[in-house]
């Protein structure tokens, strides 16, 4: 994917839980702390959003702008302005930002040494499958699954906004429906990596370009809602 492909951890969860959040309305009256849910959810998302993918949009822009190569040597300087920016205000190192930046300075600094933008084409790919193998690991080595640790953390975060403490439990799912859910990721990855690929080789640079901002996005939003509604369905009445 790009460089904002760790924002896509947390994005994922935030997006399936507000659309989860939606869908109880169409199953029951929602309680007040439902609709501070999706509303304070939602009202940080964008935020979010742009702070997780101004690096992509920037090399997007570059490249509209210049070339290949200086688009990569902007990504890569975003990539770590990125991680700085939420040193400085966390204290802390956002560990997708990290692996995402340690990738984008390799094969972007292989492609601007080269001169071959076939190493930057390649990242997004390598970026998916890596998750890929995360998540698939994840089903037979700890106790949860990381789709499961990740959701867990992000329903407990957003209900934290909340004060009502009748809402204050966790998100129940079966073990198996945790592990349905974590297979929909690393299934995803595998698919969105391939299809980088596909575009890279049978498709213009430009192309390419358009398709890892708008394409990659679109794919992954589509993917978080469409898990929202499953999640919807999922839960148990009392959680609904």
């Amino acid at each position: 994917m790009n460089s904002a492909i760790g924002a896509f951890y947390s994005l994922f969860g935030r997006l399936a839980l507000i659309t989860s959040s939606s869908q109880y309305a169409n199953l029951r009256a929602p309680s007040a702390s439902s609709r501070r849910l999706a509303i304070g959810s939602g009202s940080t998302l964008y935020m979010k959003l742009l702070y997780d993918f101004f690096p992509v949009i920037l090399f997007f822009v570059a490249y509209k702008a210049y070339d290949i190569y200086v688009a990569t040597g902007v990504i890569i300087v975003a990539s770590l302005v990125q991680i700085s920016v939420h040193w400085f205000r966390h204290r802390t190192v956002n560990r997708m930002h990290l692996t995402t930046a340690v990738l984008v300075v390799i094969f972007g600094g292989i492609t601007l040494a080269l001169r071959d933008p076939a190493f930057i084409k390649w990242k997004p790919t390598v970026v998916n499958w890596l998750f890929a193998a995360v998540f698939l690991g994840s089903q037979f080595i700890g106790q949860k699954p990381v789709v499961q640790r990740m959701m867990e953390g992000i329903y407990a975060d957003t209900h934290n906004m909340s004060s009502d403490t009748d809402d204050a439990g966790g998100l129940e799912l079966s073990a198996t429906d945790w592990r349905a859910l974590n297979t929909m990721w690393w299934v995803f990855f595998i698919v969105l990596g391939a299809i980088n690929l596909y575009v890279v080789y049978n498709f213009s640079e430009n192309t390419w370009v358009n398709f890892k901002l708008f394409g990659m996005l679109g794919l992954t939003l589509v993917f978080a809602l469409l898990q929202g509604v499953w999640i919807a369905h999922k839960l148990p009445g009392d959680e609904r």
